[in-house]
């Protein structure tokens, strides 16, 4: 008798469609029910579904070379991926690590960060930690939640990972401080140094951070002085930055990278989702000719690798996706349409669920609340951002929602809304008119 192979799925509480074709900004399901994707995914399809040339690419590629293990063997296809990568990046992270995805990306700056510390001062080194914010998502691996600071995600598994400090995030809606902004000296970013102090800099690698925070707040945008307040603190203690840009890099904000519209660089860069925008799994690490020159000069090896990190495949991959977005302008079109779209989702303001807009670009959050004038969240119980997401779905329209960023992670509902680069002003009228729908239904089950 044939076995029957069974996939495990992201929840066995939820059914969900059928995804059979995807063209553009749409997803089919088997009833040939067209659904707008709202938000790429996860981020991810920033140039849509099914760009003819970029799948030709990657088959051109397949048909060449598929694989070449990177501890034998350099690839033309990842050459030159770092060569088109580096035209985006901001000063000079010129050097490219390429892997699979965002948690490998995160993985490889944590190690590499440590390690330019460990060669350049020797094996005695005492800095081993790295300072992370509260209610940030970094990836699944357990370096990654042990950096990061969403409970509900590492809660679970945090016995099994050695813990990181962690600082408040810029949450202005809701100050954990109790402070208003601008009176509040960016207190936020100041207890960053307070950290520091308290751990001793000679303990400290790195801070790690999304510069627009992503799914486990929905989009929460710093004071202007944020950044460069946080760059002169990395500065003045010898700590590095490294920025977690998996979901706002490669042109979603409306520029190249988040950090960016600060005139801020880092010294590592984490990216991901976007670089090959869903055609392959890809991700990577920039990092600045100062790490790695010392490194080059000292061991000249980089103590970590994956079967598939530099994959030939990834490389046609993200150099046919940067190229699209090079012709068809697409930053620049994600920072044309950002301002369309926060103009249109401001009419969700009279909506009595709908607490807080925000976001930059073509990133946008909504935060949900039981009670306007006391920013009150729903209990977790009503999972009320689940509801909100279903109503879209049932219009043909996928959100991505997230909760537990209140009190200490038991309660708060958002979502993100971020279509592709590509999407037209029609479109966008188009998806918040549904989302004006869903959110007025779902606040009559609510509340």
């Amino acid at each position: 008798m044939k076995k029957q192979g069974l996939n495990i799925p992201r929840n066995y509480n939820t059914a969900a469609p059928l995804a059979v074709r995807a063209e553009g900004i749409y997803i089919y399901d088997e009833n040939d029910k067209r659904y707008i994707d709202g938000c790429c995914g996860a981020l991810i399809a920033n140039i849509g579904y099914c760009v003819p040339e970029v799948v030709e690419a990657i088959v051109k590629q397949l048909r060449t070379l598929n694989f070449a293990h990177p501890s034998r063997w350099k690839n033309e296809a990842i050459e030159t991926a770092a060569e088109k990568l580096a035209e985006l990046t901001p000063g000079d992270l010129n050097n490219i690590w390429f892997v699979s995805g965002g948690s490998e990306a995160i993985e490889s700056a944590l190690k590499l960060a440590r390690q330019y510390y460990v060669e350049r001062d020797g094996k005695s080194s005492s800095k081993h930690l790295f300072i992370g914010r509260w209610n940030s998502y970094h990836g699944g691996t357990l370096g990654c939640m042990a950096v990061a600071g969403n409970m509900s995600r590492r809660k679970i598994f945090s016995p099994l990972f050695m813990e990181h400090p962690k600082i408040e995030p810029h949450y202005c809606y809701r100050c954990p401080f109790g402070l208003q902004y601008p009176a509040c000296d960016i207190r936020c970013a100041r207890q960053l140094e307070e950290t520091i102090l308290r751990m001793g800099a000679e303990s400290i690698v790195a801070f790690i951070a999304e510069p627009v925070v992503g799914s486990t707040v929905g989009a929460l945008v710093p004071p202007v002085e944020y950044w460069p307040l946080v760059r002169d603190i990395c500065n003045r203690y010898d700590i590095l930055l490294i920025a977690d840009e998996v979901m706002t890099g490669m042109g979603r904000t409306g520029k190249a990278f988040c950090l960016d519209h600060w005139d801020v660089v880092p010294d590592i860069i984490a990216s991901a989702k976007g670089m090959a925008a869903g055609y392959m799994p890809a991700g990577g690490i920039f990092v600045s000719n100062t790490l790695m020159d010392v490194i080059k000069k000292e061991s000249g090896n980089f103590a970590h690798g994956h079967t598939y990190n530099a994959n030939p495949l990834v490389g046609a991959a993200v150099s046919a996706v940067v190229d699209y977005i090079k012709k068809h302008n697409l930053i620049e079109n994600a920072a044309k349409q950002g301002e369309r779209l926060e103009e249109e989702i401001r009419s969700l303001e009279e909506i009595p669920i709908v607490g807080d807009l925000r976001g930059l670009g073509l990133m946008r959050g909504v935060e949900l609340v039981a009670d306007k004038k006391t920013k009150k969240p729903f209990p977790a119980k009503e999972k009320a951002a689940a509801l909100v997401a279903a109503e879209c779905m049932s219009r043909g329209l996928v959100i991505y929602p997230s909760s537990g960023m209140v009190n200490g992670g038991t309660a708060g509902d958002n979502f993100l809304l971020a279509p592709a680069l590509t999407v037209t002003e029609g479109q966008i009228v188009e998806i918040v008119g549904i989302l004006r729908e869903s959110l007025t239904a779902a606040a009559e089950l609510l509340l």
